[in-house]
C-alpha cells in the first residue's frame, strides 16, 4: 500500500512542499521521512487517505527542519506567504492544466534550468525515477546525472524560481522539455513488456496526459505526434508477452491481439500532425510505429524496408546513438547482420555500456553471424543490467540457444 501510494502521490506532494517551503531538498527529505514513518504507523492502522497522511506528516517534518535551520542560523522564520493576487488565483485554476501530473511537469520544466536538467529533475521529482534510471535514459553516468540534478536545484534556489503553474504564454518555452519528460516516463513504463514493473502505471497515465496536451495545444505537431506514438505503442501491449510470460519481439507479435481502438486514435493524431509538418523527429518516430501497425496478421510480412527508409529520414534530422542502434535492427533485416554489426560497432558513447538494448542488439547480430561465444558474452552484458522479468526470460532463452 505504501509503495503504491508513494509512487502515485510523490510528485504532487513534493510540488506542494516545494511551493510552501521554496526548497527542493527540504521537500525531498521531508517526504522520505514521512514514508519512513508510514512503515510503522500504517502497520498498526492504515489511513483512509494515504496521500493526505503523507502530506500532513511531511509538512510537519519540513516545518521542523526549517525551524532548526533558522535557529542554527540565528535568523527569524520566513514570513507567511502573502494572500494570492487575482492573477495568481487564475494561474492556480485546475482548469488551466487539467491533469495533475501534467501540471507538475510544466512547473518543473522552467526555461531558466538547463534543458537536459529540466527533464531529469521532473523525472526525479514528479515521476519518481531513481537517479540511476534517469542516467540510463540519458546514456550518462549516475554521478554525472546526480551532479546535474544538484545544479538544477541550486539554480531554482538562486534564481528564486517559483513552483507555480504557468499560464499558456509560458508553455512554448517549456513544451519541448515537457514532451521529452513524457517520452522517457512512458519508455520506462513500456520497458516492462508484461506491464508489472515499478513504473507500469505510467502507461495509462501517459495516454491521459498526451490527450490533455493535445486538447490544450491542438496545433502543435510534436504534441500530436507524441500522442500518436503513445497510442500505437500501447495498442500493442496485449501481444508483448506469450503464455509463459516471455517477451515477444515486435516482428513476432500477433497483430490480431493489438487494440484497434487505440490504433485508430493514433492514426487520427498522426494525420493531424502530418498536416502541419512531416519532417520533425517526433513525427517520423510516430510514422515508424504507424508502419508496424499496418500489419493485420502474422501472414503480413514485417515492413522492414519501409522502416529502414523512415529511419534514414529520421537520422537526417535527429542523429543520435539510440536512433542509430534502432536503425541497425532494420539494417540487419534488409542488408544483413554483418552490415548492421559494422554500424553498431562504430557507435561510440560511454553510456551505451549501461544501455541494455545495445547489448541485446549486438548479441542478436553476433548470434546470427555464428559468433556464439561473443554473443553469449553480449547477452550476459544485457542480463547484468537487471531487465524486467519478461525481457530477462527472453534474453536468457536467446542466450541458451547460443
Amino acid at each position: 500500500m505504501l509503495d503504491r501510494a508513494a509512487r502515485a502521490h510523490k510528485g504532487r506532494i513534493l510540488a506542494a512542499l516545494a511551493a510552501r517551503f521554496r526548497d527542493l531538498d527540504i521537500a525531498e527529505e521531508a517526504f522520505a521521512e514521512a514514508c519512513a514513518r508510514a512503515v510503522t504507523a500504517w502497520a498498526i492502522e492504515a489511513p483512509r487517505d494515504p496521500a493526505a497522511w503523507l502530506y500532513r506528516v511531511a509538512d510537519r517534518v519540513a516545518l521542523d527542519m526549517v525551524r532548526r535551520h533558522a535557529i542554527r542560523a540565528g535568523a527569524a522564520l520566513p514570513p507567511p506567504d502573502p494572500e494570492p493576487t487575482a492573477e495568481e488565483l487564475l494561474m492556480a485554476d485546475s482548469a488551466l492544466i487539467p491533469d495533475e501530473r501534467l501540471r507538475l511537469i510544466f512547473v518543473c520544466c522552467h526555461p531558466a534550468i538547463h534543458p537536459e536538467a529540466r527533464a531529469a529533475l521532473t523525472l526525479k521529482l514528479v515521476c519518481g525515477l531513481t537517479t540511476l534510471e534517469i542516467a540510463q535514459a540519458f546514456l550518462t553516468s549516475e554521478t554525472t546525472l546526480a551532479q546535474r540534478l544538484v545544479r538544477a536545484k541550486r539554480k531554482i534556489a538562486d534564481a528564486g524560481i517559483s513552483f507555480e503553474v504557468p499560464g499558456p504564454r509560458a508553455w512554448p518555452d517549456r513544451i519541448d522539455a515537457v514532451l521529452s519528460t513524457i517520452e522517457i516516463a512512458y519508455a520506462r513504463a513500456h520497458a516492462d513488456a508484461a506491464g508489472d514493473g515499478r513504473h507500469a502505471d505510467y502507461a495509462a497515465e501517459m495516454l491521459q496526459v498526451t490527450a490533455t496536451l493535445a486538447t490544450l495545444i491542438p496545433h502543435d505537431p510534436d504534441v500530436l505526434a507524441l500522442a500518436a506514438t503513445v497510442r500505437f505503442a500501447e495498442a500493442r501491449r496485449p501481444a508483448r508477452t506469450d503464455t509463459h510470460g516471455v517477451m515477444v519481439p515486435l516482428d513476432e507479435q500477433d497483430p490480431a491481439q493489438w487494440d484497434p481502438t487505440l490504433i485508430g486514435e493514433a492514426r487520427l493524431y498522426l494525420a493531424r500532425a502530418l498536416a502541419r509538418d512531416a519532417a520533425r523527429p517526433r513525427i517520423l518516430a510516430a510514422l515508424i510505429h504507424a508502419e508496424w501497425c499496418t500489419r493485420t496478421s502474422l501472414d503480413d510480412p514485417p515492413p522492414w524496408p519501409a522502416i529502414l527508409t523512415i529511419y534514414d529520414a529520421l537520422i537526417a534530422v535527429r542523429d543520435d546513438p539510440v536512433t542509430r542502434l534502432n536503425r541497425a535492427v532494420a539494417v540487419a533485416q534488409v542488408r544483413g547482420a554483418a552490415a548492421a554489426l559494422e554500424e553498431v560497432d562504430t557507435l561510440a558513447l560511454p553510456g551505451l555500456i549501461d544501455f541494455l538494448p545495445y547489448h541485446a542488439v549486438r548479441a542478436d547480430l553476433l548470434a546470427r553471424l555464428g559468433h556464439h561465444d561473443a554473443a553469449r558474452t553480449a547477452y550476459d552484458g544485457a542480463l547484468s543490467l537487471e531487465p524486467e522479468p519478461a525481457e530477462r526470460r527472453w534474453l536468457q532463452r536467446r542466450r541458451d540457444r547460443c
